[in-house]
C-alpha cells in the first residue's frame, strides 16, 4: 500500500470511529443510560471509545482485578489455591447467589470461591477471597500491570454497610424505594467514582487483553481465568449483543443500584479477539429495566464490528 492508499486508508477507519460513537452514543440515549464504553482488538491494538478514559464505578467488575491477583499470588507461591476455606452463617457478605444465598456452613477451597465469584458474581466468596488476598496487593497488582488508575477501595460487607449509612435507609429494599428522593443519588458514595472502586473502561479492556495474551500472570493461570469467565450464566448483556452459536462470549457484570456493567470478551472463529468494557447508568430508579440491560449488547456488537470492517492496513 502506498503513502496515498494508507492516508485514505486511516480516514475510512477514523470515519468508521465516528459513526460507531455516535451510533453507540444514540444506543445509550435510546435506552435511558448514559454510558462509556471501550472496545480493542486484543491482537493489533485497534481501538473504539466512547468516554472510554473516565472512570466507572466497578461494583462487582472489582471481582476481576481480584481474580487476577489471587491468580498471580498463587502462581509466586504466595497461596495455595486448594486451601481451604469454611464460611458459617451469620460471618458471610449478602447476596443473591451463590454462598451469600445459603443457609448453613459451607468449606471449599479459595479456587472454588473464585469460580462462584466469576461465574455467578458470589460476594461472600469474593469477600472471602479479598480477605485472602489483600486489597493492598489487589491494588499494587494492577499497579504492577501498568493499570495504576484500577483501584479496589471496599469489599462487599462494607460497600452495603456504606449505602445504608449514606442513605439513612435500613435495606436495601427500603433504599430503592427512596432513591428517588431529591439529592439521594449524590449521597450515596458507592455511585461515585471518585469514593469507591473504580477504573476506566479502557483500563479494564488492557487488563482482559493480558489475561487473553497470557501477560497477566503464567499460561496456566490465565487459561484458568479465561475458562471462568466463559463460565458466567448471564446472558442478558454483553452476549445478547452476539447471538450466534461461532461466537464465543466471555465476561464479568457488575451491577449497583441504577449502574449496570459489563467487561469481556468476543472472540469469533476466524481468530478475532475484542475485548469489550461497557458502563451504564440509568437515568430511572427502576431495579428491573431490560433495554438498559440489553444496550450493553447493542453498544458492545457495534464497536466490534466497526474494528472488524477496518482494512487492514488502517
Amino acid at each position: 500500500m502506498n503513502g496515498l492508499d494508507a492516508g485514505r486508508a486511516g480516514l475510512r477507519g477514523e470515519r468508521r470511529d465516528v459513526d460507531a460513537a455516535a451510533r453507540i452514543e444514540a444506543a445509550f440515549r435510546d435506552a435511558g443510560v448514559t454510558g462509556r464504553l471501550h472496545a480493542a482488538d486484543i491482537d493489533t491494538g485497534r481501538e473504539v471509545g466512547v468516554r472510554g478514559g473516565e472512570p466507572m464505578v466497578l461494583a462487582s467488575v472489582f471481582k476481576v482485578p481480584l481474580l487476577v491477583a489471587f491468580y498471580r499470588s498463587a502462581a509466586a507461591g504466595l497461596l495455595d489455591p486448594t486451601e481451604p476455606v469454611t464460611l458459617r452463617p451469620g460471618e458471610r457478605s449478602m447476596g443473591p447467589t451463590g454462598v451469600s444465598a445459603m443457609l448453613d456452613e459451607v468449606r471449599m477451597s479459595l479456587r472454588d470461591l473464585a469460580c462462584l465469584m466469576i461465574t455467578v458474581s458470589d460476594n461472600a466468596a469474593a469477600d472471602a477471597l479479598l480477605d485472602r488476598v489483600g486489597i493492598e496487593e489487589v491494588n499494587a497488582t494492577s499497579a504492577r500491570l501498568g493499570l495504576p488508575g484500577l483501584r479496589v477501595e471496599t469489599n462487599g460487607r462494607d460497600l452495603h454497610a456504606g449505602l445504608l449509612a449514606d442513605s439513612g435507609a435500613g435495606s436495601l429494599g427500603e433504599l430503592w424505594g427512596r432513591l428517588d428522593e431529591p439529592g439521594m443519588l449524590g449521597r450515596l458514595s458507592a455511585l461515585d467514582p471518585a469514593r469507591t472502586s473504580r477504573g476506566t473502561p479502557a483500563e479494564m479492556t488492557r487488563l482482559l487483553g493480558l489475561i487473553w495474551r497470557d501477560e497477566a500472570a503464567p499460561g496456566g493461570e490465565c487459561a484458568a481465568m479465561r475458562r471462568l469467565f466463559g463460565l458466567q450464566v448471564w446472558p442478558h448483556r454483553l452476549s445478547s449483543g452476539f447471538p450466534y452459536d461461532d461466537v464465543l462470549v466471555s465476561g464479568k457484570t457488575g451491577t449497583l443500584l441504577t449502574i449496570r456493567n459489563e467487561v469481556g470478551v468476543v472472540e469469533y472463529p476466524d481468530g478475532g479477539r475484542y475485548a469489550v468494557a461497557v458502563s451504564t447508568r440509568s437515568l430511572l430508579p427502576i431495579a428491573v429495566l431490560p433495554q438498559a440491560d440489553a444496550v450493553i449488547g447493542t453498544a458492545a456488537r457495534i464497536a466490534v464490528e466497526s474494528l472488524r470492517r477496518r482494512p487492514s492496513g488502517s
